[in-house]
């Protein structure tokens, strides 16, 4: 039976994101500049072509092969560069719909930049735009069970029930439409309430986002319109608007349903994941952004920069501040690896006769540091960022020689180009076999976490280790996963 919309939970102050600030500090204080860069604004079309495309696939408006959703990310929306049977759709109807989404996004920060409020009428003309090129949408004959198209009403609230079926046979029940109305008026008042409070971006887009659709008060487009809301909160953070795609698709309907049940950590950890992805990706852009700053307007913002932080703490005594951090962190990795190591010896040493676990370590300045570019490079392609170990490196293995040769690596570096104080710690593992020339071969690496865990001197240094122990632990029970596999 339908609820009405409930608040946020008594204790979302305790839901927020401990990771975001600190890299919303560093960002912040690089925001001006790589606004100002051609390359950050390449960026931004990339990045809302990327949402226009996924937005309807996670929908399943239409499927693109992956090849030609890099192709029109990277080259614009363009009919011609859709070959016939990469989409299961006509070519004329997807572009049209993209195009749509991609204006939906930019539309966005027009409302966002003209200082507007959140109001049922600007949802309704965010509906009206999102859904101009879909003339129907699909229903269900309750009695017979039979499916069928209809008029697609775009822009207004629904007229009947929109109640879907489950696979299992039960109904999931939305707001009646003759409460959408007082529904999404409450809706609105606690939004704006929630932006009095100050509530953090990740958990309000969130909330929003859920509370929306559980009203679902159009008759079809309702999560297409949900993912611009989460967006809208995060633009006015003056943050990325909400990246999802047809991978975080399952993640983000468990996440749904787990908020359902009254539950919103699950969607608040997969919004905040993708925030830190976006701010990663921007960051990696400094390089390109220094070499653009011979323009004069970009000279002058770059000395009046500089001076401001000649005020406050330099560059130099930030890395010093985040290797800092890095070292400590070192320690208690090497501490736990040397554990785990010495309880993988003492459990094997009674029937493997051969067995060999070590830890093998270097920090920075070791001659050994810049060891295992290599790994660290595939690495972090696999998480989509640049690995910077030529102004910080240092590095720790777990060796496994049972039955099978297996390396976990953690590896302590630069984020991006260029070094600000931000670091960033990558596990991976990978296969080691020795060749009779009595050189080592390495093969299957794999990252054993999702994302980098990053850090920099703005972070507190009580809640990083907290952050970084858990983050750990689940690298390690995934490296041993990987060694099990591989047995």
């Amino acid at each position: 039976m339908w609820q009405p919309i409930a608040d946020l939970p008594w204790d979302w102050q305790n839901l927020a994101s401990s990771e975001l600030p600190p890299l919303v500090t560093v960002w912040n204080e690089q925001a001006d500049r790589l606004r100002k860069s051609g390359e950050f604004q390449v960026f931004q079309e990339k990045l809302h072509r990327e949402i226009a495309i996924e937005t309807g696939i996670i929908e399943r408006l239409y499927s693109i092969d992956r090849g030609i959703t890099r192709l029109l990310i990277e080259q614009g929306i363009n009919e011609a560069l859709i070959p016939h049977g990469a989409t299961d759709r006509p070519i004329e109807q997807v572009i049209s719909l993209i195009k749509d989404q991609e204006a939906a996004i930019e539309g966005l920060f027009d409302f966002v930049g003209g200082q507007r409020t959140l109001s049922n009428s600007y949802i309704k003309q965010l509906h009206q735009l999102l859904t101009q090129s879909q003339e129907t949408t699909e229903a269900l004959d309750t009695l017979t069970g039979n499916r069928f198209r209809v008029s697609l009403i775009t822009g207004d609230w629904k007229r009947q029930p929109n109640n879907p079926l489950r696979p299992d046979g039960t109904v999931h029940e939305y707001c009646p439409p003759e409460q959408v109305a007082s529904e999404m008026d409450r809706l609105m008042a606690l939004h704006h309430e929630h932006r009095n409070q100050n509530v953090p971006p990740e958990i309000e887009s969130a909330w929003l986002h859920h509370r929306f659709t559980q009203i679902h008060p159009f008759q079809d487009g309702n999560g297409r319109v949900a993912r611009c809301l989460a967006s809208l909160v995060f633009i006015q953070a003056s943050w990325f608007p909400l990246v999802l795609t047809r991978d975080d698709r399952a993640v983000y309907i468990a996440a749904l349903e787990e908020a359902d049940r009254g539950n919103l950590s699950d969607l608040i950890k997969l919004f905040a994941k993708s925030q830190k992805q976006a701010f990663l990706r921007s960051l990696g852009l400094s390089e390109q952004v220094l070499s653009e700053a011979r323009r004069t307007q970009v000279i002058i913002s770059s000395i009046a920069e500089k001076l401001k932080r000649n005020q406050s703490a330099s560059i130099q005594e930030r890395c010093n501040q985040a290797e800092s951090f890095a070292s400590s962190l070192f320690a208690l990795a090497s501490m736990r690896l040397q554990e785990v190591a010495d309880e993988i010896e003492l459990s094997v040493r009674n029937f493997v006769s051969t067995a060999e676990v070590l830890t093998i370590s270097a920090q920075r300045g070791d001659p050994r540091s810049s060891y295992h570019r290599y790994q660290v490079v595939e690495t972090a392609k696999q998480l989509g960022y640049f690995a910077n170990i030529r102004n910080y490196h240092s590095w720790i293995q777990l060796v496994i020689n049972v039955e099978t040769s297996i390396t976990l690596l953690l590896s302590f570096h630069v984020l991006g180009r260029e070094y600000r104080g931000i670091l960033a710690c990558i596990a991976c593992a990978y296969h080691r076999d020795d060749s009779e020339k009595g050189e080592s071969n390495i093969s299957d690496i794999q990252s054993l976490t999702d994302s980098p865990f990053q850090f920099s001197y703005a972070d507190a240094e009580g809640n990083l280790r907290a952050r970084f122990q858990q983050w750990l632990e689940d690298v390690i029970l995934t490296g041993l996963e990987y060694w099990n596999k591989s047995i």
